[in-house]
């Protein structure tokens, strides 16, 4: 998994972008009109990735599915049998929760929105997620924990050994198939839904997305979103991850 890791952070922009300005370096005596075509798209493409509007107008390609209407939320129980939170990272030894383990923000979202259709529907929750390089305790748990202090949210089910969204669905299937559960509400990111719902569709669910944090609306950026921000570089390479993710998956699996 670290060498996996490793590798994928630099194949992917913007650590490819980087490689790519060393290059130029490199190469600015020996090949100077490689080291300047190296140049320019990496500088361009790390001035492309900081750029708000860059980030909205891809977010929008991604982001296909529509938002749940207020309106929906108490209906579901007609039309699910349970609500799927999908993992989404973790913060380690966070000193202000006396070193513990915590979700990420990206996760915290997901469980809000998660935990208030949970209690305007009356569907039990799953949360899905494994370890972090081998180490105790699993997302699903940490997930877990949390929406019961929270958001009084009780958790009915913990599923504690998916690394990836394919086993995200495959291993949820395993949990809740066997019940005789086979309708699902998916909690995830706007512009994750797509592979999300692609994937829990290919082992056997039927899917109600609710996407949640969009990133394709207009956010009422300074100067149409044209001058760099650096959470712009981090969103854009969440996009860049999951729009590769998305031809991966269609082809591998």
């Amino acid at each position: 998994m670290p060498i996996r890791f490793f590798v994928k952070q630099w194949l992917m922009p913007p650590g490819l972008l980087f490689l790519l300005l060393l290059a130029a370096w490199w190469l600015r005596k020996r090949r100077p009109r490689l080291a300047g075509l190296c140049f320019v798209i990496g500088l361009g493409g790390l001035w492309l990735m900081s750029l708000p509007l860059v980030v909205q107008e891809s977010a929008r390609a991604l982001e296909t599915e529509a938002p749940l209407a207020l309106d929906e939320w108490a209906g579901l129980a007609a039309r699910a049998d349970a609500i799927v939170i999908l993992g989404a990272g973790r913060e380690r030894g966070d000193p202000a929760w006396g070193g513990q383990d915590q979700p990420t923000g990206t996760a915290l979202e997901r469980m809000r929105y998660a935990a208030q259709l949970a209690k305007a529907s009356g569907l039990p929750v799953l949360t899905t997620g494994g370890l972090h390089y081998g180490t105790p305790p699993s997302e699903a748990q940490l997930m877990a924990a949390r929406l019961k202090a929270d958001f009084g949210v009780d958790v009915a089910w913990k599923e504690e050994a998916s690394r990836t969204t394919w086993e995200n669905a495959r291993f949820s299937a395993d949990v809740l198939q066997p019940l005789g559960l086979r309708r699902v509400v998916v909690v995830t990111q706007a512009w994750h839904m797509q592979r999300s719902r692609w994937s829990f569709e290919q082992v056997g669910f039927e899917v109600v997305p609710a996407p949640v944090g969009f990133l394709g609306g207009d956010h009422a950026r300074p100067f149409a979103g044209l001058l760099p921000e650096s959470r712009a570089i981090w969103q854009s390479g969440q996009l860049l991850n999951e729009a590769v993710g998305l031809l991966g998956y269609r082809l591998f699996y």
